[in-house]
């Protein structure tokens, strides 16, 4: 024997269920024990609550967090109906279980269990009479099981004042379910004539079933409707909103389709009396909501009216609120023409006096510009006069030695313009010319002609000659191009030998030395870079583009700051900072550039971020993680003494930097005197460093030449080999190619490393 007992925690309608079916438990007469399930609706686990917060899709989340949370939520519910396990908890002959089942839909997951389950009777709880729930559409769940119930079980719908219950009938009649029974009547009677249901097995209480059945078969004819109010009670509260109950659509008598099943109910006075209050609250119930739905159709047309007369207002005042507007702007603008007319007076006044200037300065200005040009000639004969060696060039001169300026003879660009290779007076030279959009340079082009003309170095590029007319400068060539190139765009050819790197720094500190012991105004470079340092056939260092040089006749001392409102010139990454902040230019401008361009040339790396990296790996002492790869022989401690020495060029400061002639001169000349002392100069043949010695003849190689293979070996020795053989004398792997290139930077250090050689040892 199992009674089933729905309920929903919180609801009335599930308390009252859960004490009727109590008061209706069998004594402890001895009889077989009955058994109570209570039995509580959750919703099918779609999502996972997320520690955020949020939902998650089940589908989304991994299998075991998904089951314990399904874990955790059941046993929440089992614990939210143990007020109704309570109440069955304390009878001796009563087994009470937990049963928490999962569905979308409140009454389908119960007709569900009682199918599965085969309990006996079903029972459900419905609240108080209340019309508004149908109207708006609640979910009637009693309803939906008592109809939708097959021949299994039976179903109690239990209200305070009236029991709907609906009895199954022996399955082996195999009646449909249209032909069972449901039956309207008071808790009186059911407990006088019916209580026995609840309880008995489906094969004892057939009989009994029929008897009871049959005092209401002669009035079944009669097919009672159950009254609104009973229906009303099988409204559930053993489930949300959520059950699949309603359609959308809104039914006003949950139970209405009970009226076509054949009914049964007492022929006492009783009920017919309670048949009449059903017809009359029916009555009433359609009265009010025929006065509700007149009501409802007034209240919007009110509002509609109020809708059109707000809108009516707000239009009124803003037309009021316009004309004010439109009327203070009015005003404003009579006030603005008054101060117009006034100021147009005043202006006309101003321009006859500014006109009168303007023609005044107009005549000073070309008096002045007279007197520049007549300067500028002067400039251009005490050019002439102090210099033997620069020439002036005509415009037709330099147009046919660079053949119209054509591309092909194009090698560069400089700072303002590009640079022609051709030749003049039957000697190489390079022609920088301005751009026609750089007039305005004319003056740092003037500037540049005076200073290289007056300066004679043999690490400062040589002036030949220029052209005024077209802003030319005429220069001689270098063949190896700028040391930017070598470090960075030398394609095709072999890197710069570190010894080679560091002569052409000491011969750029030379030249720049010179430049700022000049007397008796100091000259500084400002614009000192790889770029801008050119290399001979011998890949002897030139400083070149003084354009931005500057003459310095009022020093300031290193250790005092002095702010100047001048245009700072110069490249990022080798400018001064000091010079930056301040504007305040300095011999040891340079000295910055400088540090800058001896790491660049220790690491083969471009300026940007490069102090850092130095600074970074002296003081870790990982010093050969940043020099040069492409060299393999470097001198450790040299190369370590070169680094710091940049570094200390490259200081935020002005006075902590070292000074060029004193200091960072004697220190490069004593680093190149370490790399040659290296050698053992008592055996010369043998301490030949092994880069100088040729593969194929194994002696100092005089005219070094690079083959296909990458490897240097003698001129002479590597034609000889490559007429007989088609591979590598080295690799011994076929040579893809026969062609041969000369090595001037190993040449020049060789020709270095020999001249450090005493006499006797050359001999």
């Amino acid at each position: 024997m199992a009674v089933a007992v729905a309920v929903r925690p919180g609801g009335s309608g599930s308390r009252l269920a859960a004490r009727w079916v109590a008061a209706a438990l069998p004594e402890d007469d001895g009889r077989a024990a009955a058994a109570v399930s209570v039995v509580y609706v959750i919703p099918t686990l779609s999502y996972v609550p997320s520690p955020t917060g949020e939902r998650v899709p089940v589908a989304l989340v991994a299998r075991e967090p998904a089951e314990a949370y399904a874990r955790d939520r059941r046993a929440r519910a089992e614990e939210a109906v143990l007020p109704f396990r309570r109440l069955y908890s304390g009878r001796a002959n009563v087994t009470v279980e937990t049963a928490v089942v999962e569905g979308d839909g409140v009454a389908e997951a119960l007709l569900r269990y009682a199918r599965e389950s085969g309990v006996r009777s079903l029972v459900l709880g419905s609240a108080s009479f209340r019309w508004f729930r149908r109207v708006l559409s609640i979910p009637d769940i009693p309803g939906t099981v008592i109809q939708a119930t097959q021949n299994s079980c039976n179903v109690f719908v239990v209200s305070k004042r009236r029991l709907i219950m609906k009895l199954a009938r022996n399955p082996q009649t195999s009646e449909s379910n249209a032909n069972l029974r449901i039956e309207t009547i008071n808790h009186e009677m059911f407990e006088q004539s019916h209580r026995s249901l609840l309880f008995d097995n489906l094969a004892d209480d057939e009989p009994h079933s029929d008897s009871v059945s049959q005092p209401h078969s002669s009035h079944s004819a009669s097919n009672v409707v159950p009254s609104s109010e009973s229906s009303e009670h099988v409204a559930s509260e053993s489930s949300g909103a959520n059950a699949a109950g309603t359609e959308g659509s809104k039914n006003y008598d949950s139970l209405s389709s009970l009226g076509d099943a054949p009914c049964a109910t007492s022929n006492s006075s009783e009920e017919c009396q309670s048949m009449d209050e059903v017809e009359k609250l029916r009555k009433e119930l359609q009265d009010t909501l025929v006065v509700y739905d007149k009501a409802c159709v007034d209240l919007v047309n009110a509002k509609k009216k109020i809708q059109v007369l707000s809108t009516e207002c707000s239009e009124e005042a803003r037309k009021v609120e316009h004309a004010l507007e439109w009327e203070e702007a009015l005003k404003r603008t009579v006030a603005d023409e008054k101060a117009k007319q006034l100021e147009a007076i005043n202006q006309v006044e101003h321009a006859r006096r500014s006109f009168t200037r303007e023609a005044y300065s107009r005549h000073k200005a070309d008096m002045a510009t007279s007197i520049i040009s007549q300067d500028r000639a002067q400039v251009v004969d005490a050019i002439l006069s102090k210099s033997r060696t620069c020439r002036r060039y005509s415009k037709k001169d330099i147009q046919l030695a660079t053949e119209n300026f054509s591309e092909a003879r194009k090698i560069g660009e400089g700072g303002y313009g590009n640079v022609y290779r051709c030749t003049l007076d039957h000697t190489e030279v390079a022609v920088k010319v301005i751009q026609q959009d750089s007039i305005d340079k004319t003056d740092e082009f003037l500037k540049e002609v005076e200073i290289l003309s007056q300066l004679r170095h043999p690490n400062l590029v040589l002036l030949l000659g220029f052209c005024p007319e077209i802003g030319c400068l005429v220069y001689e060539y270098l063949k190896n191009g700028s040391l930017e190139d070598q470090l960075f765009n030398n394609k095709g050819h072999q890197p710069l030998h570190w010894f080679v790197r560091i002569q052409i720094i000491f011969e750029v500190s030379c030249g720049l030395a010179f430049l700022h012991s000049r007397n008796p105004e100091p000259i500084v470079h400002r614009d000192l870079k790889p770029a801008n340092i050119l290399l001979d056939r011998s890949y002897v260092g030139k400083i070149g583009d003084v354009g931005f040089a500057k003459l310095i006749s009022d020093l300031v001392p290193d250790w005092q700051t002095e702010y100047k409102d001048t245009i700072v010139a110069g490249t990022l990454y080798y400018m001064d900072p000091e010079y930056q902040q301040t504007g305040t230019v300095r011999p040891k401008s340079d000295v910055f550039a400088l540090g800058v361009v001896m790491l660049q040339l220790l690491t083969g790396r471009r300026p940007n971020g490069l102090i850092m990296s130095a600074e970074n790996a002296i003081k870790n002492g990982r010093l050969h993680d940043i020099i040069d790869k492409s060299q393999s022989d470097w001198l450790i401690d040299e190369a370590e003494m070169f680094a710091q020495l940049g570094l200390k060029c490259t200081a935020l400061k002005c006075r902590d930097r070292p000074d060029l002639e004193s200091e960072v001169l004697p220190k490069l000349n004593e680093i190149l005197h370490r790399i040659t002392s290296a050698v053992n100069l008592r055996n010369p043949v043998l301490s030949v460093p092994t880069h100088f010695i040729c593969p194929i003849t194994q002696e100092l190689m005089e005219d070094p030449h690079v083959a296909a293979d990458g490897h240097t070996y003698e001129h002479y020795a590597i034609r000889a080999w490559l007429k007989r053989h088609k591979t590598s004398p080295v690799t011994r792997i076929k040579l893809p190619n026969s062609s041969i290139i000369p090595n001037h930077s190993l040449r020049a250090a060789i020709q270095q490393w020999k001249s450090q050689l005493p006499d006797q040892t050359k001999a």
